[in-house]
């Protein structure tokens, strides 16, 4: 069975693109394969910054001969439509036969399709793949009409066996496949001839080759660590710029250099974020000091001095731009010093989103919803809104505009030159958080309150103009804002009333900018409309009542009394149901299923969501035993009953059942096992105590199976009859103590 080695050797591909491009090759090379009928063993994909390599192992010879029975059109058809046949299975008018259908008459053919050659396959497969190949961005050179990320220069595909190598013959655009490649730019150039992977892998590493992005890395990361280890330092660890630097060179050469002393008190953040982004180096620590002073970079050639040209080339370019860092450093200090002044009131001139004012019109609605949420989190109010006032000063400094991903970061070193609290400049970088899944959530006090007026702030203002995400569209990140909310809360464990919350942050939002929405053209009027959850018709009365500049909340309610209007839509209502979706999403990792928070949901209070979760989390736990599962059918069947017998009659059997009617021992034993399970459940759900209460309510399996298994509910005697209808509602009604189980599926 022999093995298939692709390679496609071109100018420098840009090293974000090589994973993507390695897993594309492989993937439309091997499904193009085994569409023509081959199979393979395993595959390998490889890339470095001049190619891409592709390896099949154990590919079949040839494809299989193929017989199938194919119905044509129906016995005395047009001649036309049966010479198509004819030429579309490749068979005569004497190879046709007659069968008998249910819809009649047919031609049927045997069609043979003869297996081919491995090689013949490849040689029409990867050209088709070549052309097609789905790079981000791509070039056409030259006079020819392939398009590639780089000009392509050369192809080498071969197919080995026992009995040797041979070259698929195919060409594209002009380049010829064969069986030679080239090594390292520089230090091997020349073309060499391979035999296999194996011989073409050996042969690239003698030419200055790593093929595996994996080794390269690990040889970057293993060198630069011993490195530094050996200076006593440590290399800040970086994933991504390591993969990132490892798809820039095919022979890493690691080496390290010093960081000019006048730039050893530029904070840590500042020298390494200019290093990665700027010059792709590693950045070497003190572990004692914590300070940044020394860089590593990678060299993608061997020179006779060791690298001391390449490194004082760098070292010298490296000071030129922390030159400018520390010039930014120097002239944010001097503002910051004083107060931050300069930046907040900058902050006047810089628009947040033109419905919802300016970023100091934001700063200044956060502040007054911090202030609100810091007891509720366990925060001092006022120190709350001045942290939240100055948490976003740095947006005008000179270093954020150069560097944005250091905003916050750079928030808190202004603040501390400042002279504020560290408690109070910790909440400038960490109020951001978390940014992503994975991210850590903020806990000091502090930092939550003005994190979750940050994101509400966000959430409120956006559901009050009705931008909210539609389908896979989310430009403002308000999914991400909701998640962030609802980790805060879950990860710190606590318990508020979000939707006390809400309320309050849309009255924030309310005051400010609701004349000027009323002065806007009509077609803002829906938009309006919505912001007040209230029906287009009552806009001319709502344009009086505004204008006593009343509370938004008795604004609604006064409107809603003039008008007699009932089942007012309301944004806050419906930005918690945009939570409970979130949530649903967050829980997945735990694989809570979205039915068990449905019926979690079902009880009040539906925006405490810690309480929410933490009864899921119970139900989850419960239904995933025997018990469980058998208690979820018994209480089923119950309510099922009880449906159909209030539906027939037309009355509701709700009231309450009397042990004194029962007449089997199994009924007077449920009903001695509800008595005892709600006597339990109550103070364990008054408490929180829901694994308790689910434990209690574990005990009613066996009660309940034997009440189904020796009673009929449906008796001759009326009052009998309706004495267990009103006992299977006390069951629903015992069962549902914690959640409305009907919500649960299966």
């Amino acid at each position: 069975m022999p093995d298939l080695l692709l390679e496609l050797f071109s100018e420098e591909i840009p090293a974000r693109m090589q994973a993507r491009a390695a897993d594309d090759l492989k993937k439309l090379v091997t499904d193009g394969l085994v569409e023509a009928g081959l199979t393979y063993a395993s595959a390998g994909a490889f890339a470095t910054p001049r190619r891409l390599v592709l390896t099949v192992e154990g590919l079949t010879d040839a494809s299989p001969t193929t017989t199938e029975e194919r119905r044509g059109p129906k016995v005395g058809a047009p001649d036309k439509a049966i010479e198509g046949f004819l030429r579309g299975a490749g068979v005569s008018r004497e190879d046709l036969v007659e069968r008998e259908e249910k819809k009649g008459a047919f031609y049927f053919a045997k069609v043979t399709t003869e297996g081919r050659p491995a090689a013949a396959i490849i040689a029409d497969v990867v050209p088709g793949v070549i052309r097609a190949f789905p790079w981000p961005k791509s070039m056409r050179w030259g006079t020819g009409s392939l398009r590639w990320v780089r000009p392509l220069q050369s192809i080498l595909c071969i197919l080995t066996d026992e009995n040797g190598a041979e070259t698929v013959p195919f060409e594209v655009d002009g380049f010829a496949a064969g069986n030679t490649t080239e090594g390292h730019r520089f230090m091997a150039p020349g073309r060499f001839t391979v035999s296999s992977f194996e011989d073409f892998e050996a042969k690239l590493r003698a030419a200055k080759v790593v093929l595996s992005p994996e080794a390269r890395a690990d040889t970057i990361w293993h060198d630069a660590t011993n490195m530094a280890f050996a200076a006593g330092l440590e290399v800040v660890e970086d994933k991504g710029l390591l993969a990132e630097v490892a798809g820039l060179v095919e022979w890493p050469v690691v080496l390290m250099g010093e960081i000019g002393k006048e730039f050893l008190d530029l904070p840590p953040e500042v020298l390494q974020t200019s290093m990665r982004e700027h010059q792709k180096f590693f950045s070497v620590r003190n572990p004692a000091t914590g300070r940044i002073e020394r860089f590593i970079t990678v060299a993608n050639r061997e020179t006779a001095d060791e690298g001391a040209t390449i490194i004082a080339g760098n070292a010298k370019v490296l000071s030129a731009r922390l030159a400018d860092a520390k010039f930014f450093w120097d002239n944010d200090l001097r503002i910051a010093r004083d107060g931050m002044g300069a930046w907040r009131d900058g902050l006047k001139n810089v628009t947040f989103e033109r419905r919802l004012g300016t970023q100091a019109e934001r700063v200044d609605r956060i502040a007054a919803l911090a202030r609100e949420i810091a007891p509720l989190v366990g925060a001092d109010p006022t120190a709350a809104e001045t942290a939240a006032k100055i948490a976003k000063a740095d947006l005008n400094s000179e270093m954020v505009y150069e560097f944005p991903e250091l905003q916050g970061v750079m928030g808190r070193y202004y603040a501390l030159e400042a002279g504020l609290d560290p408690a109070i400049a910790a909440v400038a970088q960490e109020h951001y958080a978390p940014l992503g899944p994975t991210d850590d959530v903020p806990t000091a006090p502090l930092s939550v309150a003005v994190a979750l007026a940050d994101k509400i702030d966000l959430l409120t203002g956006f559901w009050a103009i009705d931008e909210k995400p539609t389908g896979s569209k989310d430009p403002f990140a308000l999914r991400r804002a909701a998640l962030g909310v609802i980790r805060i809360v879950l990860d710190n464990n606590l318990r508020i009333q979000l939707l006390g919350i809400l309320n309050r942050a849309g009255d924030i939002h309310y005051q400010p900018h609701l004349y000027n929405l009323l002065q806007e053209a009509r077609e803002q009027d829906a938009r309006l409309a919505k912001m007040l959850g209230i029906p287009l018709k009552a806009l001319p009365l709502a344009r009086e009542i505004i204008s006593s500049e009343l509370p938004r909340e008795e604004t609604k309610r006064k409107i809603w009394l003039d008008l007699n209007l009932e089942d007012i839509e309301d944004p806050d209502l419906d930005l918690l149901a945009f939570f409970h979706d979130r949530l649903k999403v967050h829980l997945r990792a735990e694989d809570i299923r979205h039915d068990v928070i449905d019926a979690a949901l079902s009880k009040p209070p539906t925006d405490d969501l810690t309480l929410v979760v933490a009864r899921a989390r119970a139900l989850q736990a419960f239904l995933d035993t025997p018990d469980g599962e058998n208690l979820i059918q018994g209480y089923k069947r119950s309510a099922n009953i009880l449906a159909q017998a209030e539906e027939k009659d037309g009355v509701e059997y709700r009231y309450g059942a009397d042990a004194k009617f029962a007449e089997t021992d199994e009924e007077r034993a449920l009903f001695a096992a509800l008595d005892s399970a709600n006597a339990a459940i109550k103070p364990a759900m008054s408490d929180e105590r829901f694994a308790e209460a689910m434990a209690e309510m574990a005990k009613l399996r066996g009660p309940i199976d034997a009440f189904f298994e020796a009673v009929q509910v449906n008796a001759a005697n009326e009052i009998v009859r309706r004495n267990r209808l009103n006992l299977l509602h006390d069951i629903t009604e015992t069962c549902g103590t914690i959640a409305d189980l009907s919500r649960i599926e299966g």
